[in-house]
C-alpha cells in the first residue's frame, strides 16, 4: 500500500535511516518487511523515495540504480537533500541480492559486510591488479562501525566478511578464484556498496551493507539463480534489523 505524504513528512522526531538498493526489485523486498505503508517523495531530478516508518525510526527506501557510479549519484542526491531539509540521516543501508563466493556464502544466506571494498577499480600491470589506492587515488575501501556490524549480524543471522564491489559481474571460476586470492575474507560481490559508502563518506554517515546470496558467484547459471527466494530472505532480514537499529546510537562513543 503507498500512503500519500503530506510535504513528504511521516514524522518530524525520527532516526532518520536511507536504504538504497539497486533496483526496485530489493526496494520493494525491503518495504515489505515494515507494515505502516510507504509515502512517495520526490528527490530533484528523477529519483523517487519510499518512505515508512518502524517504531521511532524513518526509513527512506530508494532504488538508485545499477552499478556504484549510480548508487553514488543516487545516495548522494538523497543524502543532499535531507541536510538541505535540515533532517539528515543517521545512518545509509546499502541492501539487495548478491552473489555468494562458496562454501563460505551460500545460496539464501545473508551476509554483512564488516568492510566494503572496490574490488576492481584500479590498473592491470604485467604483475597482476593494482588497486588505485596504490596508484596514488582514491578510496578502495570502507569499514562499517564494527558495533553495528555486530548488531545486524546478531539481529538477522546474517555472516559478517567483506563484500566486494563490482562494475562487471564475475561470470567464470578463473575469476573468482583471483578475486578470492586477492580478498581471502570476501563473502559476496555486488554492483553498489562502494558507491553508496562514497556518498555516506562524504556527507560524514555512517555506512551498513547487507546482503542476501541469490546465486554463486563465478560461472552464470540461471538454472542456478534464487532470486526470489533472496528477495524474501532480505524481507525477513529487514524485519529483525529494524527493531536492532532502533537502539544503535551513532554517537555513542561506545558504539564507535
Amino acid at each position: 500500500m503507498v500512503l500519500q505524504a503530506q510535504e513528504g513528512r511521516l514524522t518530524t522526531s525520527a532516526v532518520r535511516i536511507l536504504v538504497a538498493t539497486a533496483v526496485p526489485a530489493e526496494r520493494d523486498a525491503v518495504a515489505g518487511a515494515f507494515t505502516d505503508g510507504t509515502a512517495e517523495v520526490r528527490l530533484p531530478g528523477s529519483a523517487l523515495l519510499h518512505r515508512t516508518r518502524a517504531g521511532r525510526a524513518e526509513y527512506d527506501l530508494l532504488a538508485a540504480g545499477v552499478g556504484p557510479a549510480l548508487a553514488a549519484a543516487g545516495t548522494a542526491t538523497a543524502l543532499t537533500a535531507a541536510a538541505l531539509d535540515g533532517r539528515p540521516y543517521a545512518l545509509v543501508v546499502c541492501a539487495g541480492i548478491a552473489g555468494g563466493f562458496r562454501p563460505a556464502a551460500p545460496v539464501g544466506s545473508l551476509v554483512v559486510a564488516d568492510e566494503i571494498i572496490a574490488a576492481d577499480l584500479g590498473a592491470e600491470t604485467a604483475d597482476g591488479f593494482v588497486p588505485v589506492t596504490e596508484l596514488g587515488f582514491g578510496t578502495v575501501s570502507h569499514r562499517p562501525p564494527d558495533p553495528l556490524v555486530r548488531v545486524t549480524a546478531k539481529a538477522t543471522g546474517a555472516r559478517p566478511g567483506a563484500v566486494l564491489t563490482v562494475s562487471t559481474v564475475t561470470g567464470s571460476a578463473a575469476r573468482a578464484a583471483e578475486l578470492r586470492a586477492r580478498h581471502p575474507h570476501a563473502l559476496a560481490e555486488a554492483m553498489e556498496g562502494s558507491g553508496v559508502a562514497e556518498a555516506a563518506a562524504a556527507h560524514g554517515v555512517p555506512v551498513l551493507e547487507i546482503r542476501a546470496v541469490s546465486n554463486p558467484v563465478g560461472p552464470r547459471d540461471r538454472a542456478a539463480w534464487r532470486i526470489a527466494d533472496a528477495l524474501a530472505a532480505l524481507t525477513e532480514a529487514f524485519g529483525k534489523l529494524a527493531p536492532a537499529l532502533e537502539s544503535w546510537n551513532p554517537h555513542d562513543p561506545h558504539d564507535q
